[in-house]
């Protein structure tokens, strides 16, 4: 495996990184493109006033492939805390080790029910205009980790999901199976830093699905072995509480749903439930979504919603760009890479 620190700072393309920073100076002037600026800049500012970052993934961005940037950023230390999907944080590993095995459909909305019967009887499981595929990725993580369950669940210990995943990418269990550069995995940067990472809701994805068969079945005794997400909730109040002592904690949101909805909540659980006094709101927020401001939809809230929750002061830098993260995302963690100047 290689060392993290010896490729800090030294795999970017600077030039590259620059010429899209130059870009996006030069062409995104109003609009979503000019709510990108501000956001980036002020993901920066956070950043230069010796503030954290969390950032929240929703949707397929591992999938994505949003580990091409993404984990640059965590190893320049512009990340500090991860919440995410169970779906992002296993497809970020099954990308890792199956990434020649995936099957791209560029014509994905052509498809016919018969088509998406045939994908599935080829055990393609179809993400928008990507295949993950079943026995590549899916099941080759299932071996080792139910390994790693067993062995946690005989010996009467319990952790959490994303810690079972970081045992087995530092163990290097997996590492003669990768089929991408280990620098483009986000989860293996994060582990390499061992981040806090929150899994709310990790249940409802396929390792989910797979340890509760595996309960079903015997082959675990304590369904406790895998930790819970209100266990992640109190994990993250202590971490938060923490961290607010001597910085100012950011919100970067990627999409909408549990992974943003589960971790912002620890502000208002800190100070309207437990009663504490003069816990810091977060001291920055950005969203990314396509889900525009409607009625009652929480994912298309505006920011200033948040502050009648006791989520955000009013004097907490907000912004929301409406856009596709896929494209948003890796624009502005390119602009923060070029612009942050780490002390």
């Amino acid at each position: 495996m290689v060392d993290p620190e010896s490729r800090l700072g030294t795999d970017r393309n600077r030039k590259g990184v620059e010429g899209v920073v130059e870009f996006i100076k030069h062409h995104f002037r109003h609009f979503n493109a000019a709510a990108l600026i501000d956001a980036a800049e002020g993901y920066v500012h956070h950043l230069n006033s010796d503030g954290k970052m969390m950032v929240t993934l929703a949707g397929a961005m591992s999938t994505a492939e949003i580990g091409l940037s993404f984990a640059e950023m965590i190893r320049a230390g512009a990340v500090h805390a991860i919440t995410c999907t169970g779906a992002n944080l296993e497809e970020d590993v099954f990308n890792l080790v199956a990434h020649d095995h995936y099957v791209r459909l560029p014509n994905y909305r052509d498809l016919t029910k018969d088509d998406e019967k045939a994908l599935l009887d080829r055990h393609l499981n179809r993400v928008t205009d990507t295949c993950i595929p079943e026995y590549e990725a899916i099941r080759r993580i299932e071996d080792v980790i139910l390994e790693a369950w067993i062995e946690a669940d005989t010996s009467g210990k319990q952790y959490f999901p994303h810690e079972f995943l970081y045992k087995i990418l530092l163990d290097g269990k997996l590492t003669h199976h990768y089929q991408i550069d280990p620098k483009d995995s986000w989860l293996l940067a994060a582990a390499e830093k061992n981040l806090p990472i929150t899994v709310p809701g990790w249940e409802d994805s396929t390792l989910g699905n797979i340890f509760a068969s595996h309960c079903i079945k015997g082959d675990i005794k304590n369904v406790h072995t895998v930790r819970s997400g209100i266990e992640y909730m109190i994990e993250l109040a202590a971490w938060y509480q923490k961290t607010v002592v001597d910085h100012s904690v950011g919100f970067f949101q990627i999409g909408g749903g549990i992974a943003g909805d589960f971790p912002i909540c620890v502000v208002p659980m800190l100070e309207q439930d437990l009663l504490m006094e003069n816990i810091r709101k977060w001291g920055y927020f950005c969203q990314i979504s396509d889900s525009t401001t409607s009625f009652g939809s929480y994912s298309g809230a505006v920011p200033n919603e948040k502050i009648t929750w006791g989520k955000l002061d009013v004097t907490s830098p907000s912004f929301i760009i409406e856009s596709d993260a896929t494209i948003v995302a890796p624009l502005i963690f390119a602009f923060v890479l070029d612009q942050y100047q780490p002390s």
